[in-house]
């Protein structure tokens, strides 16, 4: 399916409901689709689940939940790795690619922000993960930055590079995919999801 507008993502870290509308519709979002696999934020009511729902509806925005199939959090203890989520198994899961066919259904109609909580998209699987899995599939990824600013997918893999030091090529991993796919390794196994 080749889309004609980018996917977005955007994290509502601790901004109050009008700064985050307001990156919403600084962005032009129609639609949010909630990647969180607990729709609620301790810090932040406004953006739990069905307050949430309501009040982007009040502003003629769609809500949509996928944590369920693109959550950073799986049921199956098999999506684990020495204790931590494991964002490449879990990409290759059924339910995984059946919500991001959604995802992407969804962005053929409306434009739509794929939302979980963290401000940084390199902190966050919606990220590392979810626009990964997007970027793979020939689509373009943009994140919403908590200064407004809209960034590329590329951009944010540039800075994980540099991040994780693989920017410049080595005897080991020389390709730009062999350096990213070691990054994006590194980046998950240091934040991602650990089972309790």
């Amino acid at each position: 399916m080749a889309l004609t507008r980018p996917i977005l993502t955007i994290g509502h870290s601790r901004h109050s409901w009008e700064r985050f509308t307001t990156l919403l519709a600084g962005a032009g979002v129609e639609t949010i689709a909630d990647v969180r696999t607990v729709p609620r934020s301790r810090f932040s009511p406004q953006f739990n689940k069905d307050a949430m729902a309501a009040a982007l509806a009040a502003r003629s925005v769609e809500y949509i939940f996928l944590g369920k199939e693109l959550g950073g959090r799986p049921q199956s203890q098999a999506l684990y790795t020495d204790g931590v989520a494991d964002y490449e198994k879990m990409a290759a899961s059924p339910d995984f690619r059946l919500g991001l066919d959604r995802l992407m259904e969804s962005a053929a109609l409306r434009s739509v922000a794929a939302m979980c909580s963290e401000a940084d998209p390199l902190d966050c699987h919606r990220c590392l993960l979810v626009g990964r899995a997007l970027a793979e599939k020939g689509v373009d990824v943009r994140h919403i930055l908590a200064s407004g600013t809209i960034v590329t997918h590329a951009e944010v893999e540039d800075r994980l590079l540099s991040l994780e030091k693989l920017a410049e090529a080595d005897l080991l991993a020389n390709s730009r995919e062999a350096r990213l796919a070691e990054a994006y390794r590194a980046r998950a196994r240091k934040g991602g999801y650990r089972a309790p």
